[in-house]
């Protein structure tokens, strides 16, 4: 079982917030996968989207075991359903109720304007009608009940002992650590309590006025619902509280991830380092800047790819409109071969219509000469032979 010292999660607070971050959690699970884990719990709730993602990472865990101290109401208790085993200490105290909603409304209205407005809250309970179910179905799952009883507890909303919670099912241990003090109420939380709506605890009363970190976080929800908000839309929260960072210490996820510590304590606003996390820290941040160089390099290797590509389309582009030319050239010059092919063969066909010409109208184009008798050829050939033979040697 674990003890004061050997929780790997603290889990305080705002359920939302920094010390009740659904991030962390998944970074310490995944730290300890396979292992047995550790969680204190100490929180009046919050959003019930992060209670139900917390829920969910435990489950898939498995061998989570959360222990309740002080106060724990609706969202942290969702959360915590997803354990293997719940304990609680003795002098702690748990509550459940039904889904609540932050509701202003201001100015005139006539019929219709009422009207729109009744159907926007019957829709909203209509909203908040199935995350009751829903979580009461998670409730009876783990106390092994039935649904309906855990809805007509919620709809109660009354603080139970750790007795009563034991006996109902929710936790399955109560403790008593020496270093666990019981909670006490103050006048101061009291009302501020009784400003959210949240019913107030049977437990020791004191006028102490000393601004404790839970009375800040009731503070924090009184200026919420007394201030000049507006709202007509569902807030995922148990207890619609708002998230409020001043109020609470940061978990540094980034910086817890990096020096691998699992949370940093934060003194009034400031946390100390040695000089081996802050080595730790350069190094982390150089290595970040090389990141960084090494992306600006990258991106401009394609800048110049992109300005290459962008010169290579240009390029396409004009070839491509030269083509459009010389395909409009080609068009033309086909379609005036096309009209001179018609026009020579309207020639032809003309030709082949007309008439022949008769022979009395042929004039032939030789000369005119008179045909040399045959004695004549003969006497000329006689002689050219004589020629010839005297000539000879």
């Amino acid at each position: 079982m674990a003890t004061k010292n050997n929780y790997q999660l603290h889990l305080k607070g705002f359920v939302g917030g920094y010390d009740f971050d659904a991030d962390y959690v998944d970074y310490v699970l995944s730290k300890n996968e396979g292992k047995e884990v550790h969680v204190l719990i100490d929180s009046l709730g919050g959003k019930s989207n992060t209670a139900l993602s917390i829920f969910s990472a435990f489950k898939r865990h498995g061998n989570v075991n959360v222990h309740f101290v002080g106060m724990n109401a609706s969202a942290a208790t969702i959360a915590s359903l997803g354990a293997r085993h719940i304990t609680m200490d003795s002098s702690a105290m748990y509550l459940v109720h039904k889904c609540s909603v932050g509701f202003f409304e201001w100015g005139n209205m006539n019929a219709d304007d009422l009207q729109t407005l009744i159907a926007h809250i019957e829709a909203q309970k209509k909203d908040l009608d199935k995350l009751d179910a829903n979580i009461a179905q998670m409730y009876a799952a783990r106390c092994h009940k039935d649904a309906g009883e855990l809805l007509a507890l919620m709809k109660v909303g009354g603080w139970l002992t750790a007795q009563e919670a034991l006996a109902w099912g929710f936790v399955d241990e109560l403790t008593d650590y020496e270093d666990e003090s019981a909670p006490i109420l103050t006048d101061t939380m009291a009302q501020a309590m009784a400003s959210a709506g949240i019913p107030i605890p049977d437990l020791p009363r004191t006028s102490n006025p000393e601004q404790s970190a839970i009375v800040r976080f009731f503070n924090s929800l009184a200026s919420f619902f007394t201030g000049t908000h507006r709202s007509n839309a569902i807030n995922d929260q148990m207890t619609n509280i708002p998230n409020n960072p001043s109020t609470m210490n940061k978990v540094f996820t980034r910086v817890c991830a990096i020096l691998a510590y699992d949370h940093l304590e934060s003194n009034e606003g400031r946390v100390t380092l040695a000089d081996s996390q802050l080595d730790i820290l350069e190094a982390a941040i150089n290595a970040d800047k090389q990141s960084i160089h090494s992306l600006n390099e990258q991106v401009q290797a394609l800048t110049a790819a992109k300005q290459q590509l962008e010169s290579s389309n240009q390029q396409l582009q004009s070839d491509k409109q030269q083509l459009e030319s010389d395909k409009l050239q080609l068009q033309t010059e086909m379609q005036s071969l096309t009209d001179s092919n018609t026009q020579l063969q309207a020639e032809i066909a003309e030709l082949k219509e007309k008439p022949a010409d008769t022979s009395s109208q042929i004039v032939s184009d030789k000369n005119s000469q008179s045909d040399t008798t045959g004695m004549q050829s003969y006497f000329n050939t006689r002689c050219n032979a004589r020629r010839l033979f005297e000539q000879m040697p």
